[in-house]
């Protein structure tokens, strides 16, 4: 690959902007609709709840922000679609929260495999290539489309980190170097670093560039040499002040890249990456920014933080309701642990180790009656608020105000 091509030909590249794709879509013309054929394929996708976009010649569907995502899929069969959806909102929990562990995080397992209740449509598209030996080859593409506020409220439910939007697009400072010496890349060669806005695009944030005037072009050597008070000097033009260094270079075996984020004059980051193809090798400063920002600017789910909780459930009036709870909370990943405490009549209360907080815990299993959340209230009758409890600590640390009360199968009280 030729990655310093673009770098040689200094023709100005109007319209592109860092970290979007430079693909120009084309204008057609509707044309004619298609007749009742088409109305009744459309009519039957709403029906099923789902839709694919409706699109004219020339278009190509392609995920924009972070709700959509694009998944490879060997044909376009109701059971393939299903399983893609899945490692679709893996991929947008991981956008959206910016979090790429967050398909492992507990809980989440269960709800990709119901993803198709959060998606809002789809489209497929075809992308045509060329096989090792030298044939045409074509990979069909599904794109999906997820619905915002159900994401939003599984994300809060769950209590994932979250970090939280609009994001921050700092200025990439890249210099390559293939052997005829670095040179910076800078907004009219964007296509040299496509790769890097892309992946950043893919973690849910932007990528800038500087405009490449003399003075920039000239920065070449405080990149290389990792000065990054000089280059944050020369970038405070730009906003926000966020610098991602990079240079990429030829090593052993193919390319590397040397990274540093920089955050406010504060070195965040810094990290290497490498591979026989240029791209990857750039792409990987894409994923060390998310991570280095992530962490820096991640908060709390509104689920609230995890921890142990004392709950109280009505309606335990057999052996059968309790085996019929205890079967329930066992199945959830979102109870790491449950510890009875005392049982009275028909009511039974608990000690929950939750990854999630108690307000969380009450909406993810609320949505299916089996447990429901109940006015709560003391001896007393004074009113308790629901979603009291603590941190780790030892069973005794507990309040016996911050009780939780819920009631087992829909029985009323």
């Amino acid at each position: 690959m030729d990655v310093l091509a673009p770098l040689r030909h200094h023709s100005p590249m109007p319209g592109i902007v860092p970290g979007k794709d430079s693909q120009a879509m084309q204008g057609l013309s509707h044309g004619l609709r298609r007749t009742s054929w088409l109305l009744l394929a459309v009519s039957l996708l709403l029906a099923s709840g789902l839709a694919t976009a409706q699109r004219t010649e020339g278009d190509r569907a392609s995920a924009t922000g972070a709700y959509e995502a694009e998944t490879s899929v060997r044909n376009q069969t109701d059971g393939e679609r299903g399983a893609a959806f899945g490692r679709a909102l893996a991929q947008v929990l991981a956008s959206a929260t910016g979090d790429t562990a967050a398909a492992s995080r507990p809980g989440v397992r269960e709800e990709l495999a119901k993803a198709k209740d959060y998606v809002d449509g789809y489209d497929y598209r075809q992308d045509e290539g060329v096989s090792a030996n030298g044939s045409p080859s074509f990979k069909t593409i599904l794109v999906t489309r997820f619905k915002r506020d159900a994401v939003d409220s599984l994300v809060g439910m769950l209590g994932l980190p979250v970090w939280p939007l609009p994001r921050a697009k700092p200025v990439l400072w890249l210099a390559i170097d293939d052997g005829s010496g670095a040179r910076l890349v800078g907004l009219a060669q964007a296509n040299a670093a496509r790769s890097v806005l892309d992946q950043a695009n893919a973690r849910g944030f932007a990528l800038g560039l500087p405009g490449g005037n003399a003075a920039e072009q000239a920065a070449v050597g405080a990149i290389w040499r990792g000065d990054t008070a000089a280059i944050a000097s020369l970038s405070s033009r730009y906003s926000p002040p966020m610098q991602l260094l990079g240079k990429l270079y030829r090593g052993a075996g193919g390319w590397v890249a040397d990274w540093t984020f920089v955050d406010k004059g504060k070195v965040l980051s810094q990290w290497a990456t490498s591979s026989p193809d240029a791209r990857r090798a750039m792409s990987g400063g894409a994923d060390g920014a998310a991570n280095a920002l992530f962490k820096r600017y991640a908060k709390s789910g509104s689920g609230g933080p995890p921890g142990r909780f004392r709950v109280r459930i009505l309606g335990v009036a057999s052996a059968d309701d309790y085996m019929r709870l205890a079967g329930y909370l066992d199945g959830l990943s979102i109870v790491r642990r449950v510890q009875p405490v005392f049982a009275t009549g028909d009511t039974l209360e608990l000690e929950l180790d939750l990854a999630t907080g108690v307000d969380g815990f009450a909406r993810y299993v609320g949505r299916n009656g089996v447990l429901l959340q109940v006015d709560n209230s003391v001896g007393n009758g004074n009113p308790v608020d629901a979603g009291d409890g603590v941190s780790a600590g030892t069973p005794s640390s507990l309040p016996a105000a911050g009780v939780t009360t819920f009631r087992l199968g829909g029985r009323e009280y």
